[in-house]
């Protein structure tokens, strides 16, 4: 009978740990870029507090998903001919599994500014889903590194290579296909890979560009208005889906092509970026049914706007930084600008908040840390040998980054 409650406290205190090293999917356990960790460092270069440095093979700029001791990335060659899974033990930074899912006999073409391994994984326990937009998706056992299932026949014309991430919802793998040439979401049996659901978007797109009919971001799910949504913002429109069927809630007209933001939620409000006529972030109540745009806009701003990066909501403010170099904060209830800093550089990657301090990786390589307020105040600037495309990680204590060429530990 003495035994039980050490026990308890033994259990209880491994769920703690196991939350503290779990970063499940794009923009972590919240979606938000929001890191409860604490100790994380706040200085470090190439030569300071590197726990391990590990390369990372070809191509891919999947952002890092941690779940225990293991992270898992995605990668590929230049020329996207073969597909694979990459796993890196969390301690050591030794490569625990590197898998070859399959090869590519034509791969579609990719900018060189995007990758063929740009998805980032979703990752739960016993399973990690990877995603390659039209040249596949799969289900892996973390343990072996033995592919569970894979779908092949899912396509689109992406024009310029695959962007958003897959979404762990219940029983469900939840992807977004927002090509040149067609538009879906699909929701797939994550035990079996099987087909649940699928919802053409059904968008009036303002042109018959194919450029203008692409998108590259990754939904999310929140609880409002009583309702499970899925919000996923499109090129045209942001629409919120009920999650278990694809049927349409509510949308949000905007026009032009998606940017590659996850939408945010925070005050009563969904934050989204578009190109509509310039680019514009906006932020609107998440209620009502059918087209809401007339009526649930609550403001927009169009003045250094990413394209690319995702913004941070932290209490009241709303910080982002364009794909220039140009900081910003607005408040996030209203859109008011607060303040406007150009610190340089170019933005790809999105920012991590955690202990207090706002982190930010540029394409250069280089990492101001910022504290929020409503004046500008950057804490330091790191930079390491390499540049971001892939957005950070935390496991424990640590940063988890993954740079063009390898992948990091900093740590105090």
């Amino acid at each position: 009978m003495r035994i039980a409650p050490i026990v308890g406290l033994f259990l209880l205190a491994a769920t703690r740990v196991s939350a503290a090293d779990r970063w499940p999917e794009f923009r972590g356990p919240t979606a938000d870029g929001h890191s409860q960790a604490k100790g994380l460092p706040l200085i470090w270069s190439e030569q300071e507090h590197v726990r391990w440095k590990t390369p990372i093979h070809g191509k891919g700029w999947s952002s890092p998903v941690v779940w225990g001791d293991q992270i898992w990335m995605t990668t590929a060659p230049v020329d996207g001919k073969a597909m694979y899974a990459v796993c890196v033990d969390a301690k050591s930074g030794e490569i625990v599994h590197d898998v070859k899912l399959w090869d590519v006999e034509k791969p579609a073409f990719c900018h060189t500014m995007n990758s063929y391994a740009t998805p980032t994984p979703a990752i739960e326990e016993g399973r990690v889903y990877v995603h390659f937009g039209t040249h596949g998706t799969a289900c892996l056992d973390t343990k072996t590194g033995a592919v569970l299932w894979k779908r092949l026949d899912l396509h689109c014309d992406h024009h310029r290579g695959a962007a958003s991430s897959p979404v762990l919802f219940e029983n469900l793998l939840i992807v977004n296909f927002d090509g040149f040439d067609v538009q879906f979401v699909i929701a797939l049996d994550k035990q079996t890979g099987a087909t649940v659901w699928q919802k053409p978007r059904d968008i009036e797109y303002e042109s018959n560009d194919g450029d203008l009919k692409k998108a590259y971001s990754t939904p999310r799910v929140i609880e409002a208005g009583g309702k499970l949504q899925l919000i996923n913002p499109s090129a045209g429109a942001t629409v919120s889906y009920d999650p278990r069927t694809g049927e349409e809630l509510w949308r949000v007209r905007s026009g032009g092509m998606n940017a590659a933001a996850r939408p945010l939620f925070a005050h009563g409000l969904i934050y989204a970026t578009t190109a509509a006529g310039g680019w514009q972030l906006f932020g609107a109540r998440p209620t009502g049914s059918g087209d809401v745009t007339a009526s649930h806009v609550a403001w927009k701003q169009a003045k250094s706007i990413p394209t690319r990066s995702s913004p941070l909501v932290v209490d009241d403010l709303m910080y982002m930084v364009n794909d220039a170099g140009i900081f910003s904060c607005v408040e996030a209830k209203t859109g008011k600008s607060v303040w406007v800093q150009r610190v340089g550089g170019n933005y790809s990657a999105s920012p991590l908040y955690a202990d207090g301090r706002m982190y930010f990786f540029s394409e250069e390589g280089a990492t101001p840390v910022l504290a929020p307020g409503r004046e500008f105040k950057l804490l330091a600037t790191n930079q390491l040998d390499e540049g971001f495309m892939a957005s950070p990680a935390v496991a424990g204590k640590g940063l988890i980054l993954r740079t063009r060429t390898h992948l990091y530990r900093i740590e105090n």
